[in-house]
């Protein structure tokens, strides 16, 4: 298989593509080698390509951060944040079994259903039946 080329496009506004005109002009190049030298250089750098005007790039000494900033984590913070995504996934396989289980006790409760005693039908039941004057009644008031 052969290296094909592909085509990239996007929308810059009339001031920012007048800009990259001249400068496409200054170095009697066109647009589109402009274009293409800037991404072949940024897959080069691995994405690591920082635009700088060419006043500033002689001031730029090793002295200064590297681009893209670098920040040194202790190995303790990367523990604790390896033990929470832990604990996190922990949490969730806990929510996940949690749910099943409820949805377990809706549907039996659900087929279920028909053992269900209404409190009004038990007063119906009892007002109906002979009781017995022995045993005690109770009233709720």
């Amino acid at each position: 298989m052969g290296n094909k080329n592909k085509t990239i496009s996007f929308r810059v506004n009339e001031d920012a593509f007048e800009t990259l005109r001249e400068i496409a002009e200054e170095r009697d190049l066109s647009l589109s080698a402009v274009f293409r030298d800037y991404v072949d250089k940024l897959v080069a750098h691995d994405g690591q390509v920082q635009v700088v005007p060419e006043g500033e790039l002689e001031t730029m000494g090793e002295d200064e951060t590297s681009f893209p900033p670098k920040v040194e984590v202790p190995k303790s913070f990367i523990r604790e944040h390896e033990r929470l995504e832990l604990e996190a996934d922990h949490l969730r396989e806990q929510l996940e079994e949690h749910k099943r289980y409820v949805n377990h006790l809706r549907e039996q409760l659900e087929d279920e259903g028909d053992d269900v005693i209404q409190l009004e039908e038990l007063d119906g039941e009892v007002e109906g039946m002979d009781s017995d004057p022995d045993d005690p009644s109770f009233r709720l008031g």
